[in-house]
C-alpha cells in the first residue's frame, strides 16, 4: 500500500500540471453540467413497508389532495370582538378569495362554511391546498399567502401563516458557516507556520468539495436526492477535507524541516500520512455507507452523499495536494530556527504523552468518569420530528401553530388519517368508513370527523383529533391504540384500514430507527474494526479504537440533550424551543463520528506502530507516535470543531442537533479518548497491544501503511536517493 501511494505522489509531483489540469477539467465539467442541467432535490422523505407509508401511497391514487403541501390562515379577532363581527368576517373572506387566487394553490377552503371557528368564536381556521409535492413548491407562492396575511393585519385582525408549506429548510449557507471556515483557516496557518502551505491546504479541501457537491447535485436530476443532503455533505466533506490535506502537509512540511528533498517529501508524505489518510477515508465512507441499513431512502442517500463528498476529499489529498507542493517547491521548505521548523517536534505533545502514560492506571479511570459524567443527560435523550411547533416563536408558522393549539385544541396540529377501504371493488367505503369510525371513541380522542370518499369509489378517509400535541407521549399511545384495534374493526367493515397522516409517519419514522440502531451499529462497527484488524494487525487496537467511539458518542448526546431538551447555551446555539431532539439524529451522528473518531485513531495509533516496527519499543513508540502527531490531532479537532460549532447555528432544526452532537463528539474523542485514553492504555498494555495469533497473522494481507517497506533494499525511494538534501544553512 505505502509502495504505491509512494509512486501516486511522486508521480503527481513530478507530473504537477497534468495533475492540476485533470482536476481543473473535472471541475469544469460537473459545474458545466450543473449550469446546463441544474438540479432536482426533492423534500419528501419515505418510509417503505411501514403503514403510514400505505396509506399515503393510497391516498396519492385515491384521494390526491389529502397528500399534496397544504397551508393553513389563521385569524384571530381582537379582544372584546369576534370573527362573527360584520367587518372582521368580510375581512377573513376577502383574505381567503386572494388565498384561492394565488400563486399554485388549488382551494382555499372558507372557515365559517367549513365550521372551522373555534368554540368561542374568535379565531378561524382557513385551509389552503396545493396539489403539489414540496420540492416543487415556489417559494414566491409562500410568500404571497404571507402577503395576504399582512393586509389582513394591518385591518386590525391576528393573522399568521402554517402549515407543511414550512416543512423543509434545505440547504443553506451563513455566517456562522462562514465563521467556521475562517477559524479553520487560522488554525491552519498557526498549525503549518506558513499562508502558502495553509492556502494549499484549503484549496486542495475545497477543490474536493466543490466537485463533490457538484456532481450530487448533477446526480439530483437521475435520482432522488433530498433537500437536506448536501447540508450533511457539506458540513463533513469540508471538514475531512481540510483534515486530510492537513494531515499530509504537515508531514511534508516536517520532512522538508529535516531536510529532506521536496519531490522525496512529498512522496512519502503520501505514503505514509496518505495511508492513513485512505484508510481513515474509508471507516468514514463505510459508516456513512451503513446508513442504508436502516431501510429509509432519506437516511441512505444522506450517508451516500457525504460518503461521496468524503471520496472526494480522500482523492483530492493523494492526488491534487502532491501535484500542488510540486507547485511550491522549495517555498515551502521551513527557515533554519523558523517557528515552523522549531515545533516540527512538538514539545508539547510529547509532555502530555509523558503525564497520561506515566500513571496509567490513574489516567485511564479518571478520564472514564469524565467521559461518563458527559454522557448522563444521554440517559433523557428524547426523540421526535421536528414541525412548526419546534420553529423560532418570533416565526410565522410558529404563530400559527400556538394559535390553532389555543383555539382548536393541541390535537389539531396533529390529526391522524384513518383510511378505509373495501376489500371487494362493490362495497360501500362511506358505510365501512362509518363503521370503523365507530369503534374508535377512545381515550384521548377529542373528535372522529364524517367520513370523506375518494375517487376510486373504494376508499375513504377518516379524520381523528388527539386531545394532545403531536410530539406527546400520549398521541404516540394513541396511534399505536388506535392500530390494534383497526384490524378487527376492519374485518367486521370488510375493509383494509391503515392509520397515516404526518404524526403516524413521524412514530414510524422513530420506530424504524429505534429497532434499526443495534444492527446499524452492528454492522458499521463490525466492518470498520475488520479494517482496522488489517491495518493494524492487532486485535487491542481495533477493540479499544471502538469502545473509545462509545464514550465519545455518550458525550455527544449528553451535550445535545442539555442544549435542545434541557435549554442549557440554547440561545447562545440559537435553540428558540426545548423538546425532543429529531429523531434522526442519533443514528447519523454515530454514523459520522465514528468515521471521524476513526480518523484520529488511524492518525496517531499508525505512527506509533510506525515507531513501534522500527525500534521494537512499544513505550518509547507511544511518546515518539504522540510527539509527531499531537499538534496536528489538536488543529484538526479545532477545525473539525469550528465547522460544526458554524453549521450548529444554522436554522434547519434537522442539521442542528447533528452539528451540535458532532461538535462536542469530537471534541471529547480527540482530546480525551485519542490523546489521552489511547496513549495510556497502549503504555499499559506495553507489547500486549499488538498481538496477534499466529495463524491470523499468517492470513492477514500486510497492507504497510507505516511505510516499512519504502526502507529496504530496492524500494522506489531509491530512485530518489539522490535527491536528499542536507539541512538548508
Amino acid at each position: 500500500m505505502a509502495t504505491l501511494l509512494y509512486r501516486l505522489g511522486r508521480t503527481a509531483f513530478r507530473h504537477r500540471f497534468r495533475f492540476l489540469a485533470g482536476w481543473l477539467v473535472l471541475l469544469f465539467l460537473t459545474g458545466g453540467g450543473l449550469a446546463a442541467f441544474g438540479s432536482h432535490l426533492d423534500s419528501e422523505a419515505t418510509i417503505p413497508g411501514s403503514q403510514s407509508q400505505r396509506g399515503i401511497d393510497l391516498l396519492e391514487r385515491s384521494l390526491p389532495e389529502a397528500t399534496g403541501v397544504t397551508a393553513q390562515l389563521v385569524f384571530a379577532a381582537p379582544p372584546g370582538s369576534t370573527v362573527d363581527d360584520p367587518a372582521h368576517r368580510a375581512r377573513i373572506q376577502s383574505a381567503v378569495r386572494d388565498a384561492a387566487a394565488a400563486p399554485q394553490v388549488a382551494e382555499a377552503t372558507d372557515p365559517f362554511e367549513s365550521g372551522s371557528v373555534s368554540a368561542d368564536r374568535r379565531t378561524a381556521l382557513a385551509k389552503v391546498l396545493y396539489p403539489i409535492k414540496r420540492d416543487v413548491l415556489e417559494d414566491s407562492s409562500v410568500t404571497a399567502l404571507e402577503d395576504i396575511a399582512a393586509a389582513a393585519r394591518s385591518d386590525g385582525l391576528r393573522a399568521e401563516v402554517g402549515g407543511s408549506v414550512y416543512s423543509t429548510a434545505g440547504m443553506h449557507v451563513g455566517i456562522g458557516e462562514v465563521i467556521g471556515l475562517v477559524v479553520a483557516v487560522i488554525v491552519l496557518v498557526g498549525t503549518l507556520g506558513s499562508l502558502l502551505a495553509a492556502g494549499l491546504t484549503l484549496a486542495t479541501a475545497l477543490a474536493g468539495l466543490a466537485i463533490g457537491l457538484l456532481g450530487l447535485l448533477l446526480v439530483s436530476n437521475l435520482a432522488t436526492v433530498s433537500d437536506t443532503a448536501p447540508s450533511l455533505a457539506l458540513m463533513v466533506g469540508l471538514a475531512v477535507g481540510i483534515d486530510y490535506a492537513l494531515f499530509i502537509g504537515s508531514r511534508h512540511r516536517a520532512q522538508l524541516a529535516d531536510g529532506m528533498a521536496a519531490e522525496e517529501s512529498a512522496a512519502r508524505a503520501v505514503a505514509t500520512a496518505g495511508g492513513a489518510v485512505v484508510f481513515a477515508g474509508l471507516t468514514v465512507v463505510i459508516a456513512l455507507a451503513g446508513l442504508s441499513v436502516v431501510g429509509i431512502p432519506f437516511l441512505t442517500v444522506m450517508g451516500l452523499a457525504a460518503a461521496l463528498t468524503v471520496l472526494m476529499a480522500v482523492a483530492a489529498a493523494i492526488t491534487l495536494l502532491p501535484a500542488l507542493l510540486g507547485l511550491a517547491g522549495e517555498r515551502l521548505r521551513p527557515r533554519p530556527g523558523s517557528r515552523a521548523a522549531r515545533t516540527r517536534r512538538d514539545g508539547a505533545g510529547l509532555r502530555w504523552a509523558r503525564l497520561v502514560t506515566r500513571r496509567p492506571l490513574l489516567t485511564v479511570p479518571v478520564v472514564l468518569l469524565a467521559l461518563g459524567a458527559m454522557a448522563v443527560p444521554a440517559l433523557k435523550l428524547d426523540l421526535a420530528m421536528p414541525d412548526n411547533g419546534t420553529a423560532d416563536p418570533a416565526s410565522t408558522q410558529r404563530k400559527a401553530y400556538d394559535l390553532i393549539s389555543g383555539a382548536f385544541g393541541p390535537g389539531s396540529n396533529g390529526r391522524l388519517l384513518v383510511l378505509v377501504r373495501t376489500r371487494d371493488a362493490d362495497g360501500d367505503p362511506m358505510r365501512a368508513a362509518a363503521r370503523v369510525a365507530s369503534g374508535l371513541d377512545l381515550p384521548g380522542v377529542v373528535s372522529i370527523g364524517d367520513p370523506e370518499p375518494g375517487t376510486d369509489g373504494r376508499t375513504a378517509v377518516v379524520q381523528l383529533v388527539p386531545a394532545e400535541g403531536p410530539r406527546t407521549p400520549a398521541t404516540h399511545r394513541l396511534v399505536r391504540d388506535v392500530r390494534a384495534r383497526t384490524p378487527a374493526l376492519g374485518a367486521a367493515a370488510g375493509a383494509e384500514v391503515l392509520v397515516t397522516g404526518s404524526t403516524p409517519a413521524a412514530i414510524d419514522v422513530s420506530d424504524r430507527l429505534r429497532g434499526s440502531l443495534p444492527p446499524f451499529t452492528a454492522v458499521v462497527v463490525g466492518l470498520s474494526l475488520l479494517l482496522l484488524l488489517l491495518v493494524f494487525r492487532s486485535i487491542l487496537v481495533p477493540v479499544k479504537a471502538a469502545a473509545g467511539f462509545l464514550l465519545s458518542a455518550g458525550a455527544a448526546f449528553g451535550a445535545v440533550v442539555a442544549v435542545f431538551q434541557w435549554g442549557w447555551l440554547a440561545e447562545l446555539f440559537g435553540v428558540a424551543t426545548t423538546g425532543p431532539v429529531f429523531s434522526f439524529m442519533p443514528i447519523v451522528v454515530i454514523a459520522v463520528l465514528f468515521g471521524l473518531a476513526m480518523d484520529y485513531q488511524v492518525f496517531l495509533v499508525s505512527r506509533v506502530r510506525e515507531e513501534h516496527v522500527r525500534t521494537g519499543r512499544p513505550h518509547e513508540a507511544v511518546l515518539t507516535g504522540s510527539r509527531h502527531t499531537t499538534r496536528v490531532i489538536t488543529a484538526a479537532a479545532l477545525i473539525m470543531f469550528a465547522v460544526f460549532a458554524g453549521f450548529a447555528t444554522t436554522d434547519d432544526l434537522t442539521l442542528k442537533p447533528i452539528a451540535l452532537g458532532l461538535a462536542a463528539g469530537i471534541l471529547a474523542d480527540a482530546f480525551l479518548v485519542r490523546m489521552t485514553l489511547v496513549p495510556a492504555v497502549l503504555a499499559l498494555t506495553g507489547r500486549g497491544a499488538w498481538w496477534l495469533p499466529r495463524w491470523l497473522d499468517r492470513l492477514l494481507p500486510d497492507l504497510d501503511i507505516e511505510g516499512a517497506g519504502l526502507e529496504q533494499p530496492g524500494s522506489p525511494d531509491a530512485e530518489g536517493a539522490e535527491h536528499v538534501t542536507e539541512p538548508a544553512t
